[in-house]
């Protein structure tokens, strides 16, 4: 459905026109951001101030904007990027020019991996300055758009105080389009500096544009799926993103599909209902069944390394892919490709399909879950059952929960039950260290009602020390808790089994407890027998705390073969 904006603009009243002929005095280009922002229903920044952007950062006075300070670049790009997830709304992230800018790219990059809608601004050297030459500005680089282009959904340039506005919502709007991602806007010192006696910027429109299904695509792959024998259904983040687990549960029990849920669409759907087949991704059992289905439909996942169990997935039957990220339709399997919004497209399914039964579907789930928990169990792994089942426990079901590149991460993205959508949020998008204490801090800021988890080795803590002072200093209910195995664990074993030792991944540490004491954040160094209690603790109490596990975990042996 197309929109007429024309037919919807509000005349202004005598009022308005009034405030629009006599702008506030003291305004300047950073003005211009804010009230931009705050028009498109912005009400939380991350950031990091640097001196070509202090005109921005001056603007945030003068504003309603809550402001959240980080101490490093990457890590206010990764509690940008968790708001994103957790709200569904654009979260905007203000950054220096040069080092500062750079500093984001890591985070930028699992944004864009997880469809997470950050809209990055940064300041740029002077207007003089930019064009190719060498002007010997500090932070100036040749061309810093060239930095992000790779790496963001769009990049915009401002190069006047007039074009803010119209940057700043093409923008949003593309952030907010299917696929949410991150995007870029750079605006020079100068801009942002320079007095303004432009209107006070008002009634903002950045509408995402609609991605919807094809319909003769829908009726083919409804088709599909009431005559299959053998349907299953593999549901990836973009379930999660696009707010459609509802839908793809009602389509599932429609027609009797079991449901495997990929690490980035945990929660997606219910982990204990008769037709799920759980996130069991690395493991032989669960690749074979989805094989034998002779129908499977895949949902917002581009059935990537992880979610194909490290490509040796060779589906027999008919694919039906639903994936708003063109690039990623049929990039891995030949399919059914349809190009559409996970949420969208469930529903037209819905509409379409004859509903079908199969008595032997949830049996046949059964069967293999009992299989996968024989081969966990012949591994003698039961510290590292435990500890998930510990976590679990303790957190509340509605409470989100943000892990690391850690070993503890690898077994809660297969093992962990994510009782709600949306709550159960990893860096295996990108795959880089340091997410999970800053995205708990974006969370929190997001949601203060409730705790929130951050999960890391003593290695990935290491990134995001400095964002202690920040918990501290927001008072923001995060519990932090670090498994501390003495070094980079998952890469010792990978090194240990590829080599028959390990280089580089031992560490030096520093006391964590003392060291989260220091910062004024409450600590305690658990044990397994007491690591419930001592989580369900610092949850109850209001503001960060630590909880230091000293453990050595070791990985379950995945099964591609």
């Amino acid at each position: 459905m197309s929109h007429d904006h024309h037919d919807e603009r509000p005349e202004l009243t005598p009022e308005q026109i009034a405030a629009a002929l006599n702008p506030p005095p003291g305004r300047n280009g950073g003005d211009l951001v804010v009230e931009t922002l705050q028009g498109l229903g912005a009400t939380t920044v991350f950031g990091l101030p640097g001196q070509h952007a202090l005109g921005m950062f001056d603007a945030l006075r003068r504003s309603s904007l809550s402001y959240v300070g980080l101490r490093v670049e990457n890590n206010a790009g990764f509690a940008a990027d968790a708001y994103g997830r957790i709200t569904g709304e654009v979260a905007p992230l203000l950054l220096s020019t040069g080092p500062g800018a750079l500093t984001s790219l890591a985070a930028l990059q699992e944004a864009a991996a997880a469809s997470a809608p950050v809209l990055a601004i940064s300041s740029q050297i002077p207007t003089a300055g930019l064009g190719g030459g060498r002007h010997g500005y500090l932070h100036e680089l040749r061309d810093q758009k060239a930095s992000f282009r790779d790496v963001v959904k769009s990049v915009h340039t401002v190069r006047t105080a007039s074009q803010v506005p119209s940057a700043i919502a093409a923008a949003w709007e593309s952030a907010l389009t299917a696929p949410h991602g991150p995007v870029w806007i750079e605006i020079p010192q100068d801009v942002l500096l320079a007095e303004t006696t432009l209107p006070v910027v008002t009634a903002m429109d950045a509408t995402p544009r609609e991605l919807h299904a094809r319909p003769e695509l829908i009726a083919v792959a409804a088709h599909l799926l009431s005559n299959a024998e053998r349907p299953a259904i593999i549901a990836g983040g973009g379930v999660v993103r696009s707010d459609a687990s509802g839908k793809l549960r009602a389509l599932a029990e429609r027609v009797d599909a079991p449901v495997v849920t990929t690490f980035g669409g945990k929660g997606a759907f219910p982990w204990e209902h008769p037709l799920s087949l759980q996130s069991w991704l690395e493991d032989r059992h669960t690749t074979d069944f989805l094989e034998d289905a002779d129908v499977l439909l895949v949902v917002g996942s581009g059935l990537g390394e992880l979610s194909s169990n490290y490509h040796t997935f060779a589906p027999r039957g008919r694919v039906v892919q639903i994936e708003a990220d063109a690039g990623k339709l049929e990039s891995n399997h030949p399919a059914l490709g349809i190009h559409a919004d996970a949420r969208d497209a469930l529903a037209d399914l819905l509409d379409a399909v004859t509903p079908r039964e199969d008595p032997t579907a949830a049996e046949r789930v059964a069967t293999v879950l009992g299989r996968v928990r024989e081969r966990i169990a012949a591994q003698e792994l039961t510290l590292e059952q435990h500890l998930v089942a510990e976590i679990r426990a303790a957190l509340p079901d509605t409470s989100p929960s943000f892990w690391d590149m850690t070993i503890l991460a690898y077994w809660a993205w297969s093992a962990f039950d994510a009782r709600h959508p949306n709550t159960m949020h990893s860096a295996q998008g990108a795959g880089g260290l340091g997410y999970g204490f800053p995205a708990a801090i974006g969370a929190a800021a997001a949601d203060r009602t409730k705790p929130v988890l951050a999960v890391s080795g003593d290695g990935g803590a290491m990134y995001s020390l400095a964002e202690l002072a920040t918990a501290r200093q927001y008072d923001l209910p995060v519990t932090w808790l670090i498994v501390d195995d003495g070094g980079y664990g998952i890469l010792r074993e990978y090194m240990t089994g590829a080599f028959g030792e390990a280089t580089g991944t031992e560490l030096s540490r520093p006391d964590f407890v003392a060291l989260a004491e220091s910062f004024g954040v409450p600590a305690v160094r658990t044990s397994p027998e007491t690591l419930a209690d001592d989580l369900a603790k610092a949850f109850a109490q209001p503001g960060p705390s630590v909880v230091v596990l000293p453990a050595l975990l070791r990985m379950f042996e995945p099964t591609h073969l």
